[in-house]
């Protein structure tokens, strides 16, 4: 059952996503990625209130904040796992290992995009 719920939230977050820069490229031009920016932007504040709701309260069962969780902010954007994750190792004084995962990340994801494109250049060219 919570792999559906994932899976729909999944589907209503990627649609949002969708929209969202749709609307931004429509709104301020697509000169800079102002959707992406929003995305992850408001799913890394998304992500840290649903997360502080459930699990400082009752309000939301372990099935909905799963949904709400992985499966509509996992669709939005993954960059507010990463936030979430990274603030957690911040909030428990583990500032060493949270700025190792940002420049891990960072450093890392940029470089395995570069070789992704080298790769497919290299294989079907230009």
């Amino acid at each position: 059952m919570r792999l559906l719920l994932v899976c729909l939230g999944g589907a209503i977050g990627s649609g949002a996503r969708y929209l969202t820069a749709l609307w931004a490229a429509s709104a301020m031009g697509p000169a800079f990625p102002f959707g992406t920016l929003i995305v992850n932007l408001l799913g890394s504040f998304l992500i840290a209130f649903i997360m502080h709701i459930g699990s400082a309260t009752e309000i939301l069962s372990p099935e909905l904040r799963v949904m709400l969780t992985t499966g509509v902010m996992g669709g939005f954007t993954t960059y507010s796992t990463f936030n979430y994750e990274t603030t957690g190792y911040f909030r428990d004084g583990a500032w060493m290992i949270g700025m190792l995962n940002v420049g891990v990340t960072v450093i890392g994801c940029l470089a395995a995009g570069l070789a992704g494109l080298a790769l497919a250049r290299l294989l079907f060219g230009r």
